[in-house]
């Protein structure tokens, strides 16, 4: 049964849900969260059932293990986003699988990071993530472009092709995409409907010959079409 918890939260707190089938992780890594200043741990669950459940919450972000006893949590990523209204999904897992943790964030997750990292990066990853930044690890980056990217085979003038063929609001869903905003996030801000916004997308990604919002992040950033990588990118090896 999922567990809502209550803490004596500043109202600005950063708001978290913990999802993980062990016990003993989910009490090391609440008692971690609860000490540090500004972040708050408002529910926790071991399955599915119970993070639907959680999801109620309305947390913030989401700490979310992969592999949840017989369940795989990217089964359910997508749903579970939804059903928590739109909360930022951190991944934190023992598997040390980069094919699966690109997955998860092409299925929705904001970042990956191992469970053998430091709390001093945990919670830097939490701040980021909820800033609406990608934590990855630079590895999961150069993996993801060399396969995006690397292999396509194409010119510089034919890329330049391709971006020129972009509209000026297509160029405006990108800059906000870039930012970690939702679909009704940018619809909220460019004065049109959410399903405006998935038009445009559906348009730019087959202008830019992508296949997902990952790919797109990763090609708006190769080619200046949004903000430098930031520095969370690089997550798991800062000190």
């Amino acid at each position: 049964m999922s567990k809502a918890l209550k803490p004596s939260a500043h109202p600005h707190d950063i708001r978290i849900l913990l999802v993980d089938d062990h016990e003993l992780f989910l009490a090391g890594l609440r008692s971690l969260i609860q000490n540090e200043p500004g972040l708050t741990v408002v529910g926790q669950a071991k399955n599915r059932v119970e993070a639907f459940e959680a999801a109620r919450l309305n947390p913030d972000i989401i700490v979310l293990d992969l592999l949840l006893a017989n369940e795989n949590s990217l089964e359910f990523l997508t749903e579970l986003i939804h059903a928590a209204r739109g909360a930022r999904v951190l991944v934190v897992t023992g598997v040390p699988d980069r094919e699966l943790h690109l997955r998860a964030v092409r299925f929705g997750a904001m970042g990956v990071m191992l469970k053998g990292e430091s709390p001093h990066l945990l919670f830097k990853a939490i701040r980021k993530v909820h800033q609406g930044e990608i934590w990855l690890n630079r590895t999961m980056i150069a993996d993801a472009i060399d396969g995006i990217l690397g292999a396509t085979g194409n010119t510089a003038d034919a890329e330049a092709s391709k971006i020129a063929s972009l509209t000026s609001r297509e160029l405006q869903v990108i800059a906000w995409l870039s930012e970690g905003l939702k679909n009704k996030q940018i619809a909220d801000r460019l004065f049109i409907s959410e399903k405006t916004v998935g038009h445009h997308l559906t348009s730019i990604f087959a202008k830019l010959e992508v296949a997902d919002r990952l790919e797109l992040l990763i090609y708006a950033y190769r080619h200046h079409l949004a903000r430098p990588l930031p520095s969370s990118v690089s997550g798991s090896v800062n000190t």
